[in-house]
């Protein structure tokens, strides 16, 4: 697959118009704060999520009173967290920035992600570049927290079947997979998604290719290597160390000396 067909795939791109409007309410389970808050009592504040998206779990935290900040290159994603944050009467700062070529003006103890949204770079040289940034902007002592998956292949059964979940009394939302390309050598698979907002008197429709760029444990760790981070820990979905076999795993960096 060509490096040029991923132009129009960028995270930003993706997750705005009914995308962003549909996010929330299709996601079939809310982020869990609580892995997010220990990870910050371990590592300390200040902390920055990346990808925070329209505020799960930033503003929960926030509300706990811990000093994170949020980052996002999808600026209908944040003024959604901006709106839900000012619901709830919550001060919070925002970052409109890509991950890999963010320039904050402070460092921080914990830079974590609530999810592998890691794995929406479309390749190893821009993945390599966020974990340069994310070693720019670590404290010394600092930690960062990276999960990631390997994606599997929609079956062909779920191929054109939507996921319906209703919005109101006489809106449906649905989300279908419409077709999938996925290439082993880059480690790269494409689904193209189709976004419904069904109504009685009109439907409304985008569809978007979604990227997943995934990666194999040693060749994580040969990129923080080279972005000058150090692999802590790689652990499994429970917290407990990741078997090398592991769909999904959680890596925990710090900066090298």
């Amino acid at each position: 697959m060509a490096r040029d067909q991923t132009v129009d795939l960028e995270p930003s791109l993706f997750y705005t118009g009914l995308v962003a409007e549909m996010y929330g309410r299709l996601r079939s389970v809310p982020s869990d704060p609580e892995p997010y808050a220990r990870f910050i009592a371990t590592s300390g504040e200040p902390a920055l999520e990346l990808g925070c998206g329209e505020g799960e779990p930033l503003l929960e935290l926030r509300r706990r009173g811990l000093d994170v900040e949020g980052l996002d290159s999808s600026p209908d994603m944040l003024d959604r967290c901006r709106l839900a944050a000012e619901r709830r009467g919550l001060p919070v700062v925002l970052h409109h920035q890509p991950m890999q070529t963010m320039e904050l003006p402070r460092r921080y103890r914990s830079i974590f992600l609530a999810g592998p949204t890691f794995n929406l770079l479309p390749d190893d040289d821009t993945a390599l570049r966020a974990l340069r940034a994310i070693a720019k902007h670590l404290d010394q002592d600092g930690l960062a927290l990276i999960p990631l998956f390997i994606p599997t292949r929609t079956s062909v059964a779920q191929l054109g079947v939507p996921r319906t979940t209703r919005d109101t009394d006489d809106t449906k939302l649905q989300l279908t997979v419409v077709s999938e390309t996925r290439d082993d050598a880059t480690r790269m698979q494409i689904s193209v998604l189709r976004y419904e907002r069904i109504l009685p008197e009109r439907v409304v429709v985008e569809e978007r290719p979604w990227l997943l760029h995934w990666y194999t444990q040693p060749g994580f760790t040969r990129l923080a290597i080279e972005a000058g981070l150090r692999t802590k820990a790689i652990l499994n979905p429970h917290g407990e160390p990741a078997n090398a076999h592991e769909p999904a795993f959680s890596f925990w960096l710090e900066r090298r000396a």
